[in-house]
């Protein structure tokens, strides 16, 4: 993402002001997902601990393999799926 987060330079107060920059952030924040065009996940080599329903991993295939060997991973149903 190419969001980079500015400062508030302004009175703890002026409330205007402060709502406006969190207006900024916020619309910046949205429009670098709106850019986004690379997912890079990081090869994982151990199991989490506390996966979760909708979990995407990249599994190495050798100290943590799912069940397919090395790849991409997602848990639903109670289970590691390999995907694609």
């Amino acid at each position: 993402m190419s969001y980079r987060t500015t400062r508030y330079y302004g009175p703890d107060d002026d409330y205007k002001r402060l709502l406006e920059w969190a207006h900024r952030e916020y619309t910046a924040i949205a429009q670098s997902f709106l850019e986004l065009d690379v997912i890079r996940m990081t090869e994982i080599f151990v199991a989490p601990t506390k996966p979760r329903d909708g979990d995407v991993r990249f599994a190495d295939g050798t100290n943590w393999n799912p069940g397919g060997g090395r790849g991409f991973y997602g848990f639903y149903g109670g289970a590691w799926n390999k995907l694609g």
